[in-house]
């Protein structure tokens, strides 16, 4: 935990650095594209504190956790939720999407989480994650995944929100193409994609991941930006995180991608990359990604 002093200090030095990036926007309007900030990384903070620290850094909004050790926690979604977002919203930010770990529709409590959400005007959630297991029928884990998220879709429907399914390496959908055609089934108005170029990059190599962009590109929900790179470590070769710009990721085709599909959702900015500890640093981090970030995407 931190002290008020230490957070307010944060804050004042976050606030100085974002300054100069902060797009203007007519009164009343919301952003296209909303930059927001992934709570995961500023969990000490309580939602006012978290909304003061995010606006001051010069994000639209944040990407809100709702899942086990969360800014929420989902058992008390119903209850908490709302209050969450009203707090944030307080201080001029947008909540567009959520994180959440649902993997089935009939998940306690899912029904009333994702119901406060959209009551409370969150338009996106993102989904949790299917495993790849050690069984040998590939094909039945890969289904298996597929009717889970019909589920959650038919849920999502009769809330009023929309599901956004993230690729990530070593879980199902990592490469896409695995996952497409149980999302193409999918009402698209209902289930789409949260696209990560990291985890694309990170999965596709030198260029399967182009055409898993493209794949994704016509449902595309949300976008989350985070970079990686590999590096040799001794004999063997190691994925390494990294600052937005740093790695490889070709963030030039990002955003050919996004303007050709006339993408206007939000993009979560991840901070997956070894951070000195403390809200100082981190919102230091979260400044420069942005910088980046709403350069190539803007």
């Amino acid at each position: 935990m931190i002290t008020r002093r230490e957070f307010v200090r944060a804050v004042g030095e976050a606030g100085v650095a974002a300054a100069v990036l902060r797009p203007s926007v007519a009164a009343g309007s919301a952003p296209q594209r909303p930059f927001c900030l992934f709570s995961k990384h500023l969990p000490e903070l309580s939602w006012t504190d978290l909304g003061a620290a995010v606006k001051d850094a010069g994000f639209d909004g944040v990407d809100l956790t709702v899942r086990a050790g969360g800014h929420v926690l989902p058992e008390r979604a119903a209850a908490d939720l709302p209050r969450a977002v009203e707090a944030l919203t307080a201080r001029g930010l947008a909540v567009p999407m959520i994180t959440t770990e649902l993997t089935s529709a009939q998940t306690p409590g899912a029904r009333a989480l994702l119901a406060a959400a959209a009551k409370s005007g969150v338009r996106y959630f993102k989904t949790g994650y299917w495993r790849y297991s050690a069984a040998p029928d590939v094909r039945a884990q890969v289904a298996a995944a597929g009717a889970a998220l019909e589920g959650l879709a038919a849920l999502a429907r009769d809330c009023g929100i929309e599901l956004g399914f993230h690729n990530h390496a070593a879980y199902i959908g990592a490469a896409l193409w695995d996952i497409a055609p149980s999302m193409d089934r999918l009402d698209a108005k209902w289930a789409g994609y949260y696209f990560d170029p990291r985890h694309a990059v990170a999965d596709g190599g030198g260029g399967a991941w182009k055409a898993a962009t493209r794949l994704v590109a016509p449902r595309l929900k949300m976008v989350a930006v985070k970079d990686c790179r590999w590096v040799k470590k001794g004999s063997t070769w190691e994925l390494e995180n990294c600052p937005l710009g740093e790695g490889q990721v070709e963030w030039t085709f990002v955003a050919a991608a996004l303007r050709d599909a006339a993408f206007a959702g939000p993009i979560s900015v991840h901070l997956e990359y070894p951070i000195p500890s403390g809200t100082r640093h981190t919102l230091d981090a979260a400044v420069r990604d942005l910088a980046f970030a709403r350069k190539m995407l803007a």
